[in-house]
């Protein structure tokens, strides 16, 4: 039986998280095995990790709501968030889900005080003089359609850039935009805080040690 094959993908903005269709797809970006797919998606508007295996188990685990694991979301927002905003994210936002108003499981959330170390942007987000934009970490147990730009659009500060940062410890840091790097199951479990023998892990957003920190460049 072959071994599955696991590709970290940092997802460039208008790519659609597909392989099939005639528009932008990741068949785009690279050329990956036939078998492979991507495990979840980001939206054609959103950048970051992007996952790509042919491991189903892999694949059930991560999009099984039963099994809530840490994905961590860096989001360029319109406007400076409130500290009633932030707590508001924290502890439960109402968004819309499939016509029904839904609130939001309890989440972790901070303004970044220096600009992440992102590539760029292509094409860069429209930049506006008179509203000031900032930089939020939003880290998820749960991922509804949408949910980061609900979320910071419900408490007033609508998201402008979108980037997924990471899920448990395996992160985008030092990928460019488009870059896929291929790594061996041992390391994905390890990484995702999987055990190879079962699915079973906890869950803890009380406590700070268990967010993957993004890397910060200071403001110029």
């Amino acid at each position: 039986m072959p071994n599955n094959r696991y590709f970290v993908l940092y997802k460039p903005f208008g790519i659609l998280s597909q392989f099939s269709g005639e528009e932008d797809t990741l068949k785009k970006v690279a050329n990956f095995p036939s078998e492979v797919y991507p495990v979840g998606r980001l939206d054609k508007d959103s950048e970051g990790l992007l996952l790509i295996t042919d491991d189903k188990s892999l694949n059930h685990y991560l999009l099984d709501p039963k099994f809530g694991h840490l994905r961590s979301y860096l989001a360029q927002v319109e406007g400076i968030p409130t500290e009633e905003a932030i707590r508001h994210l924290q502890s439960g936002t109402e968004i819309n889900v499939d016509g029904k108003m839904y609130k939001t499981k309890k989440a972790f959330a901070k303004i970044l005080t220096e600009l992440p170390l992102l590539p760029d942007r292509n094409p860069p987000i429209r930049y506006r003089k008179s509203v000031p934009d900032s930089w939020i970490q939003l880290t998820l147990t749960e991922g509804k359609n949408r949910q980061v730009r609900k979320m910071t659009a419900a408490v007033g500060f609508p998201t402008l850039r979108l980037v997924r940062w990471s899920m448990e410890n395996l992160t985008i840091e030092g990928f460019a935009s488009g870059e896929v790097r291929e790594f061996e199951k041992e390391e994905i479990y390890r990484m995702l805080k999987i055990k190879t023998n079962r699915f079973e892990k906890g869950v803890n957003l009380d406590s700070g040690k268990t967010f993957s920190r993004p890397s910060v460049k200071r403001k110029k």
